[in-house]
């Protein structure tokens, strides 16, 4: 066997461990030696980098060597209850990673089990038996972001800037060109830190950003990911006043204005990704709260297929946004997917032989093809200004962002009967509870028959996620409800998510609209010309064939796409 005599260049455990089980030869230790000296590379990674050993046969020798068993992370399902048993700060630490719990046994994955220290402090911290595995570092590291949320980066710009005076002042610039490229040491910590906030936000396809004070001295960002907020960080309270500031110089607000809510706009680039971001900051008792909506025209598909369409309903959305006039509502609260419905109509209705405009406040992707008008209602141009003027422009379809006044509903209801196809939305929770909301605007009940073709209500549930989706057991609770919609019991197979590094423990993975599409027909008119109340127009609907928001819902548990829980969670009835 060969044996490694400058111990100066090479005395290096791994190296000696690859030299004489004959892994690496003489040319590719001296490779490596010389690559060390001039660059502390982490070891492992060079050996990777430089394409000498693929990382599984590296670390396969390792852990024979030392007498351990090695875990490629890649390939196991870590659950985040397991990992969140030893403290982030202790596991960056001595980068490790709690992986499995066997009653009073937890397995460890170590980037280094001979580490007696760590061995210890788990012990005597935790009181489990620490059975230790071997794992690469990198995989450590990756895996403890995915659950944890937090990267180095936030560690480095944060530690730069809590024992600072931090001071904002005004300028000029109301774009970032590329947040991605962070440069921590020429960079404002405080500019990092925001830059950094913005940017795991998009990689965590999160939909919205919360920065808000909590009591007396917590900031607390969190981020809603598939419609569930999730806590990411709490600062020092110190930084609130920098942080609101330089996200006010972003979207062009007024920094000395902290008493009234102001509202605003910016855009980003990220990794050659144009971002919008719609801004919104109001005062609260602890101090001013911001949110920011992320709006990324890269994560709208603009197909019918993505949006969640039943077999049953999907027909009847389509026949009825060709009619060539009338008016289509989409109902649902802030951030049900209306405006992705109503761009993928519109992205279906688009071509040549057909003009489109619209109105939006803000526009929030711009589609090829289409006029489209950002509402600005502090110069006058509201949604009634402009849809009044398109009505001079000769479209053959229009989109208003919101009928929010009588005015707009009147030019609406005026371009529906003059032969114009008219689609927007409303705020309620159901499709028969728009037409009351139309009638409570003024607008006289036999206009709204004569001119209202459809009203769409909808509402995002998550998905089921793919990579830990596992059958599940059907309680007495959802059996009560199954029977409801006589759903045999013996016949179905429900399905959850038990949690993985995928989907951050939760389960689930991405998010699936349900629909409740009510279309108006002529016994509905003389209902609606009757001006009856809510109830007898929903029992008509059904009557008449409408799917509720909690059948279509049933029909995706049926199908394996999302649980009971989340149906219940957003539709009640």
């Amino acid at each position: 066997m060969k044996k490694i005599v400058d111990k100066s260049i090479t005395g290096n455990f791994l190296l000696d461990i690859l030299y004489k089980r004959n892994l690496i030869n003489d040319e590719q230790l001296n490779r490596i030696s010389k690559i060390q000296k001039n660059n502390r590379n982490e070891l492992q990674k060079t050996i990777i980098e430089l394409d000498i050993l693929k990382k599984d046969e590296m670390m396969i020798a390792l852990a024979d060597e030392i007498g351990v068993k090695y875990v490629n992370l890649n390939d196991v399902n870590i659950d985040p209850t397991i990992v969140v048993l030893i403290p982030e700060e202790m596991a960056r630490r001595h980068q490790l990673i709690a992986i499995d719990k066997d009653g009073n046994k937890l397995t460890v994955a170590m980037a280094n089990p001979l580490d007696v220290f760590a061995h210890d402090e788990l012990k005597i911290r935790l009181g489990y038996d620490i059975e230790s595995v071997l794992s690469y570092g990198e995989d450590i590291n990756r895996a403890l972001d995915e659950v944890f949320g937090v990267t180095n980066e936030w560690d480095q710009v944060i530690g730069k800037i809590e024992n600072m005076q931090v001071t904002v002042l005004k300028e000029e610039e109301k774009e970032v060109s590329d947040i991605s490229a962070i440069d921590k040491g020429e960079e404002a910590p405080i500019i990092a830190l925001v830059n950094l906030i913005i940017l795991r936000a998009v990689k965590e396809k999160a939909s919205d950003i919360h920065i808000e004070l909590f009591g007396e001295d917590t900031l607390r960002v969190r981020y809603r990911i598939d419609g569930i907020l999730h806590d990411v960080m709490s600062l020092p309270r110190n930084l609130h006043l920098a942080i609101i500031s330089r996200i006010k110089i972003m979207s062009d607000l007024d920094i000395a204005e902290r008493r009234l809510p102001q509202d605003g706009r910016i855009q980003v680039n990220v990794r050659g990704r144009n971002i919008n971001i719609r801004v919104s900051t109001v005062p609260t008792v602890n101090g001013e709260s911001a949110v920011l909506r992320i709006l990324d025209p890269a994560s709208i598909l603009l197909d019918l297929d993505s949006l969640g369409f039943s077999n049953d309903i999907l027909p009847k959305f389509i026949s009825l946004i060709k009619k060539p006039n009338g008016i289509i509502l989409v109902t649902g609260p802030t951030g049900s997917g209306k405006s992705t419905t109503l761009y993928t109509a519109l992205n279906l209705l688009n071509s040549s032989e057909k003009k489109i405009m619209t109105i939006e406040d803000p526009v929030e992707y711009r589609l090829k093809g289409i006029s489209q008008i950002q509402a600005k209602p502090k110069i006058g141009l509201t949604f009634a200004a402009g849809l009044r003027s398109f009505l001079r422009q000769d479209p053959d379809i229009m989109l208003v962002g919101e009928i929010r006044d009588r005015e707009t509903a009147e030019i609406a209801v005026q371009a529906a009967l003059t032969g114009h196809l008219v689609l927007s939305t409303l705020h309620t929770n159901d499709a028969p509870s728009s037409v009351i909301r139309l009638i409570d605007m003024g607008i006289e009940p036999f206009l709204i028959s004569s001119s209202v073709i459809g009203v769409i209500a909808q509402r995002l549930v998550r998905r089921i996620c793919p990579k830990c989706k596992k059958e599940l057991k059907i309680t007495s609770d959802i059996k009560k409800i199954l029977d409801i919609y006589d759903i045999d019991s013996n016949e179905i197979t429900l399905y959850k998510g038990e949690g993985c590094p995928n989907c951050k423990g939760t389960g689930y993975k991405g998010r699936i609209a349900l629909f409740e599409l009510m279309i108006i027909t002529d016994t509905m008119r003389e209902l609606i010309t009757k001006n009856v109340n809510n109830r007898k127009l929903r029992e008509t609907a059904l009557q008449e064939g409408m799917c509720t928001l909690k059948e279509d819902g049933i029909k995706k548990v049926r199908e394996g796409i999302t649980t009971v829980d989340e149906v219940l969670r957003v539709a009640s009835t």
